[in-house]
């Protein structure tokens, strides 16, 4: 029998809260029956809600505060204010071993900055990263950093393949996964210094990843590499034009397919091929963006996300404690450093001799 996970959930963070967030639990307790929740909120609103279903209600702890996170509050305002409010005590539920996991459709750069403050870096790990799912031709591929991170040097990216490898191995089952940095061209010549030491750095790695070099930008939709690694800024600029390019697509389709009596004759006979390129495109189905490289589990969801989007992210987290995400990283950093503690040993007898 698989284990109790016990998942922390924001009920007041995001767009539609906390309908989204009672209506996504209940969904990610019909798929996964081990696991159980504690939400944060004002129980006025989540009593009622919960009530609705059933499964749910017998599966769940309501702890009540009425304090949110504003969607434009500052992270330093946070840290300050929001320690008592539904997305810090979500996070200190983890802290404090109550919980496995804590995700919030909450503000971005308050969550990202509690659960730094609270739960702290692992140790080998300089920064932590947002990691996330992303659709491509082929499935999913993972990258990292998606906007922690807006300035980074070589071994923060070195640290953020190997997370994004055992995020790759937890989630997609993946034993060796291929891992590629982000640069403007394959060639070896290509790319600031920053990640051509990122390159031969882990080129002569003794990782349990394949990695393959550099990979352009059309590598992302393509799924050239099942683990892409950047700094935060250019990560974040390649997930928004991705999310933005998928609703044109979308979007343009639609418009197409009602062009004409012709046109809407043809939706007829492909409806169900066009039904899962939407699915397969809908940011919802790949949402959960994970917080790594911190002593804890942090799921971020989109503000936006529907019921199915917040459930898909409690899945992200389920995946993530039942598989012991911070294990394998920890595993493989202690290997790494081994790994480098040998070879600077070598270099050095060399020097001697």
């Amino acid at each position: 029998m698989e284990r109790e996970l016990i998942i922390s959930l924001d009920a007041m963070g995001g767009d539609d809260a906390p309908e989204i967030v009672v209506e996504g639990a209940a969904i990610a307790r019909e798929r996964y029956p081990n696991v159980k929740f504690i939400l944060f909120g004002d129980e006025t609103e989540v009593v009622p809600l919960v009530t609705k279903f059933p499964l749910l209600k017998d599966n769940c702890e309501i702890r009540h505060t009425e304090k949110v996170v504003s969607a434009e509050e500052k992270p330093s305002q946070a840290l300050r204010r929001g320690r008592d409010s539904t997305m810090g005590l979500a996070i200190e539920s983890v802290r404090q071993g109550e919980s496995c996991a804590a995700v919030s459709a909450g503000n971005t750069g308050a969550l990202m900055a509690m659960a730094k403050f609270m739960l702290r870096t692992m140790p080998g790990i300089d920064r932590p990263a947002l990691g996330s799912l992303l659709p491509t031709s082929r499935g999913e591929s993972i990258m990292l950093d998606l906007g922690a991170n807006v300035e980074c040097d070589e071994n923060n990216l070195v640290q953020f393949a190997i997370m994004g490898a055992a995020f790759a191995r937890t989630v997609l089952g993946l034993n060796r996964p291929s891992v590629a940095l982000l640069n403007v061209g394959v060639e070896e010549l290509k790319g600031n210094e920053v990640i051509k030491n990122a390159d031969k750095i882990l080129r002569e790695a003794d990782l349990p990843i394949n990695y393959v070099g550099f990979s352009e930008g059309h590598g992302l939709a393509n799924g050239e590499v099942d683990v892409i690694v950047t700094d935060g800024f250019t990560g974040n600029v390649a997930l928004k034009m991705a999310e933005g390019t998928a609703k044109m697509i979308s979007g343009l389709l639609s418009a197409a397919l009602k062009n004409s009596i012709f046109s809407k004759i043809g939706y007829l006979f492909a409806r169900s091929a066009l039904q899962g390129l939407k699915d397969h495109l809908d940011p919802n189905n790949h949402n959960g963006a994970v917080f790594m490289g911190l002593n804890g589990l942090v799921i971020k969801s989109h503000g936006s996300a529907s019921a199915s989007g917040f459930a898909s992210a409690i899945g992200v987290a389920v995946d993530m404690a039942a598989n012991d995400l911070a294990g394998k990283i920890t595993e493989d950093l202690k290997n790494f450093e081994g790994h480098n503690k040998v070879e600077e040993a070598v270099v050095a007898e060399e020097k001697v001799s």
